[in-house]
């Protein structure tokens, strides 16, 4: 048993979860800048989701916003969010900003520990300089440093921290044995030992590369079939047959890990004098899914005789994934601009997304259901169980006649929305 003790540096979608599972065996110091975010995990709320009220009310977590009382832990685990910017490069600022607050607070002995995703190389390369700048402290002899990458399923009660094997990393083997004691403590799957820190860095980033090429593949093939008048869920099923095809689904690919990732690994490759070719393939796929998903719902709206400039859309969910609060990098966000760009009245819906952060992020008002009215257009982007329950007879009530709906995730029921003459889309 492990005698560290432990703080989280960043309480958001995976920092909490890694708080609250510590927490249930000894007092864990909880810090995030956000001081909302604090009043509001004191008052056992979660805007996230991911973690319960009772979870909350049982926790033994130190919910602080003044670094000075991270001086009473040992093992600190930097939980920050690790987004790019608008030009698709890596936007290091959380993760560094962090580096500097536990700079702040280092003592001789302690070990910090970073879940962020990021490039290989970045902890020891960036994150380190920081930490030996702000601390006055030599990494290796004064403090030690190791990686254990978050592998947090947003909206998924299956997989979760604790039930998911831990990749983790230590600067020399004594503090990997370290590192893999204190996860060992709360992973009840278990612990995977990567040789270094480099390793488990590039794994967690090509986890999720990977999907978004396998994800890419799929939309590719979607545009291919709508041009041959062939429906891509049908092939799927048919090839799914077989035992080792993969069961990947076209789609919108947003989101912080899999629409993000891969621009980590891109930008260390380029600096390293490598193009990347099939990874940039693939995020320039996805990439250009939602301005075909407006081009497939425009063409259909004129092959129904409706006026494009000044018709009524909707567009049914803006967060990332379904029955998931989480609003960052939604694709969702480039299908709405893409209809504005059409002059379409639209209208977008998502009682799961927070409507403040919605007008914050992509400059949306969020509108109540009664609203949803003489359409001729629903879009559903984002399938929430909210949407799934709704009849083929409801949504054709909504719709005025000629109006079609478009299934980005292919979730609707064909058979029942052809027997209610639906014009029917899915991609």
């Amino acid at each position: 048993m492990h005698t560290r003790k432990i703080s989280v540096i960043g309480l958001g979608y995976v920092g909490l979860p890694v708080a609250v599972a510590f927490s249930k065996d000894q007092p864990v110091i909880g810090f995030d800048i956000n001081k909302r975010r604090i009043d509001e995990l004191k008052d056992k709320i979660d805007r996230t989701l991911e973690v319960t009220t009772k979870e909350l009310e049982n926790c033994l977590i130190e919910f602080s916003s003044n670094k000075k009382d991270l001086q009473k832990a040992d093992f600190h685990i930097v939980a920050v969010p690790t987004p790019i910017n608008d030009a698709n490069q890596p936007d290091l600022t959380p993760l560094l900003s962090a580096s500097e607050t536990v700079g702040a607070i280092l003592k001789a002995g302690d070990i910090v520990v970073y879940e962020s995703t990021v490039y290989p190389g970045a902890t020891e390369e960036d994150c380190v300089p920081v930490l030996e700048s702000v601390s006055g402290l030599v990494c290796g002899k004064d403090f030690f440093v190791g990686y254990s990458p978050e592998r947090i399923n947003p909206g998924d009660k299956v997989h979760t921290f604790s039930t998911i094997i831990k990749v983790v990393a230590g600067q020399t083997p004594e503090i990997l044995d370290i590192v893999a004691d204190v996860y060992s403590s709360v992973v009840t799957a278990g612990v995977h030992k990567a040789p270094t820190i480099k390793v488990a860095e590039a794994a967690k980033v090509i986890e999720n590369t990977q999907r978004d090429l396998n994800i890419a593949l799929m939309n590719e093939l979607a545009v291919i079939f709508e041009r041959m008048g062939i429906d891509t869920i049908d092939v799927l099923e048919a090839a799914g047959t077989k035992w080792n095809f993969l069961p990947f689904r076209p789609g919108l690919v947003g989101g912080h890990c899999i629409g993000v990732d891969p621009y980590y690994l891109t930008h260390k490759a380029q600096k390293l004098g490598y193009h990347p070719e099939v990874i940039s393939a693939g995020r320039r796929i996805n990439d250009s899914m939602p301005e075909h998903v407006v081009e497939q719902t425009v063409k259909r709206m004129i092959q129904a005789d409706c006026n494009v400039k000044g018709a009524k859309v909707a567009i049914l969910g803006l967060t990332f994934k379904e029955d998931c609060p989480d609003l960052r990098n939604s694709k969702v966000g480039d299908v709405v601009k893409e209809f504005q760009s059409y002059g379409v009245d639209l209208l977008v819906h998502d009682s799961m997304a927070d409507s403040d952060e919605a007008q914050r992020y992509y400059n949306t008002r969020l509108c109540d259901w009664s609203e949803l009215t003489n359409l001729d257009a629903i879009v559903l982007c984002v399938s929430h169980n909210e949407y799934k329950s709704v009849t083929p007879e409801q949504y054709k009530a909504m719709l005025n006649t000629g109006g079609v709906f478009m299934d980005v995730k292919s979730t609707v029921d064909r058979g029942k929305f052809l027997e209610n003459n639906i014009n029917l889309w899915r991609l």
